[in-house]
């Protein structure tokens, strides 16, 4: 117990702390949005680190050769934790939002720097709202920003599973034709979830795996796109796990 309280205790500090950083960020967003952008993700990625080191989270980072550096993209993943996001926003090398259910929307303060990384709020429950959301994360990416999204659409309270895939989630890559970066997370859920509400030490491994491009695969496969990546992830899910967790 001693780790989550010192952990609600440095959001906290972090959040309040933060907003004259806010408002020098929104500043600097009115002359130079592109500056704004990196500065956010780099304010937020150290935040994030901060509470990787004071969980006691051993990290393994795999694939970041597989990022292309010229184009942005959407990165795909399973989710198992709320760390999984802790965990993958400094790994990422480029500014990337996330597509986070709807109600992270309300959360003072936390929105503000969500909103400053170009994460995007996505209600589930409204097809026409989502539909929005997803045309929207297609300009996001033709705009160069990068985007995470978790196609399982809720955590996954079951471990070493797979929820379904939405194929929905992949229409941000399609539309705004940009590859598509499978994601695989192991043993997130070690940190937090498995023993909740305490926090212990864990290893952690993301791997990046090869680029897909949607434009290349045959009618049948991307049809059924979410099983398809859903596949990938799975196989080498496991791979690692005997590898690092054996």
């Amino acid at each position: 117990m001693f780790r989550f309280i010192i952990l609600v205790i440095y959001l906290v500090l972090f959040l309040v702390l933060s907003i004259p950083v806010l408002i020098v960020e929104w500043i600097i967003g009115k002359c130079n949005p592109g500056l704004k952008d990196r500065s956010s993700m780099a304010i937020v990625s150290w935040g994030f680190r901060c509470i990787r080191r004071l969980a006691g989270t051993e990290l393994i980072v795999l694939g970041r050769e597989n990022i292309p550096d010229d184009t942005a993209v959407l990165y795909v993943g399973n989710h198992r934790s709320y760390f999984d996001i802790v965990l993958t926003c400094p790994a990422f090398p480029n500014v990337t939002g996330y597509v986070a259910k709807a109600e992270m929307r309300t959360w003072p303060l936390l929105n503000l720097w969500m909103k400053n990384i170009h994460c995007l709020f996505l209600d589930r429950d409204n097809i026409k709202e989502g539909l929005k959301t997803i045309l929207k994360g297609a300009e996001e990416v033709k705009n160069g920003i990068s985007l995470c999204i978790f196609p399982e659409g809720t955590r996954n309270k079951v471990n070493d599973t797979f929820l379904p895939f939405h194929d929905g989630s992949f229409k941000i890559a399609e539309k705004g034709r940009v590859p598509v970066i499978p994601m695989v997370i192991v043993n997130s859920a070690g940190v937090f979830e498995d023993h909740f509400p305490k926090i212990r030490k864990a290893k952690v491994v993301i791997e990046f795996l090869k680029p897909i491009c949607i434009d290349s695969l045959d009618r049948e496969t991307k049809k059924n796109l979410g099983s398809y990546v859903s596949g990938i992830l799975s196989e080498r899910y496991f791979t690692l796990k005997e590898t690092y967790f054996s």
